[in-house]
């Protein structure tokens, strides 16, 4: 996964790319909050870090925020 371009464009084009992608991540580790249970928040805390571009990381927590509510 490439780095998200500096113009808006670029941005847009990324988001609209990787949205679907995003969602699929988000999904697969809310499944995951019964098993693991209070480690759960701690966990994901960690996906997030290990995830890159930083640009991707973010349209994860925000699904997973969207998912959450």
């Amino acid at each position: 996964m490439k780095g998200a371009a500096d113009s808006s464009q670029g941005r847009a084009d990324f988001h609209a790319r990787y949205q679907a992608q995003a969602r699929e991540q988000a999904e697969q580790w809310l499944a995951q909050r019964s098993r693991l249970q209070g480690a759960w928040f701690d966990w994901v805390a960690g996906q997030l870090y290990q995830l890159s571009p930083a640009e991707y990381a973010a349209m994860v927590r925000r699904e997973l925020q969207a998912l959450s509510s």
